[in-house]
């Protein structure tokens, strides 16, 4: 007999089944009662947790973003942290990009939400692990503190998704320092 789910382990699983309907079906076929039939589990250990769709889709994307974390690099130098970061999203997370970007226009479109809103660093961890990038690069004198606006912070990331986005494929190495020599490091030395 199966154990049965309880606390942040049911709730990991319920995320988990609602990610693998929303990548498999996209926002249109959503439904909480696939998500309840994936999860192997019934509609009110669902809506105890989640009202409705939007919020479900919503709980399931931000779990899907914390999952695809990257480690923080330390290379001794900012360009070198960088690079790495965007490296690692370039060759593993090309697809997820795509997808999200794909099924999500729904979403979007019936919650009035926009895809910045669900790319929060903050909800996702992406902001802290950042800070400590940025923070190693002004201890070494690399960067200009005051220069480092939160939008100044995402632009090589944003700049790489733009990529990904246009053309649906892994982005050439030669991109990837040309936006981070180019565009990124002139702006915060």
């Amino acid at each position: 007999m199966a154990e049965r789910r309880r606390g942040a382990a049911l709730e990991k699983a319920l995320l988990d089944a609602a990610w693998e309907e929303l990548a498999a079906g996209g926002y249109a076929r959503f439904t909480m009662d696939a998500v309840v039939k994936r999860a192997g589990t019934s509609p009110p250990v669902l809506y105890r947790r989640w009202a409705g769709r939007d919020e479900l889709v919503r709980a399931a994307i931000v779990h899907a973003l914390k999952g695809a974390g990257f480690d923080l690099p330390d290379t001794g130098s900012l360009r070198g942290d960088v690079l790495a970061v965007m490296r690692e999203i370039n060759s593993t997370r090309v697809q997820f990009i795509t997808v999200m970007n794909m099924h999500l226009t729904d979403y979007h479109q019936g919650t009035g939400t926009s895809p910045g809103e669900l790319r929060d660093p903050l909800a996702t961890g992406r902001a802290q692990a950042l800070d400590v990038l940025y923070g190693r690069a002004a201890e070494r004198g690399e960067v200009t503190p005051d220069r480092l606006t939160e939008r100044i912070k995402s632009l090589p990331f944003d700049l790489l998704r733009q990529e990904i986005l246009v053309t649906s494929a892994p982005v050439p190495d030669e991109v990837l320092e040309e936006i981070v020599d180019t565009i990124f490091l002139p702006l915060v030395g």
